[in-house]
């Protein structure tokens, strides 16, 4: 079985977001993270930074602002 750890990477640390993940769904609301046991939850304003699947780790970033 795989499962990962959702960290958000912040200015250069990381803050885990939810042990376990079994799923991982990229919507227009935003990447929902799904365990066995747990509610999903949906990170709004972010995006995939790296995944690693040996590490069992998937690094999400916050969306930059628009640049106008």
């Amino acid at each position: 079985m795989c499962q990962l750890n959702a960290v958000m990477e912040r200015e250069g640390t990381q803050e885990t977001l939810m042990e376990g993940v079994t799923g991982l769904e990229v919507t227009q609301q935003g990447i929902i993270l799904r365990t066995y046991f747990e509610e999903p939850m949906t990170v709004a304003h972010a995006s995939i930074k790296r995944i690693d699947f040996l590490g069992g780790s998937v690094v999400l970033a916050p969306d930059l602002p628009d640049e106008a």
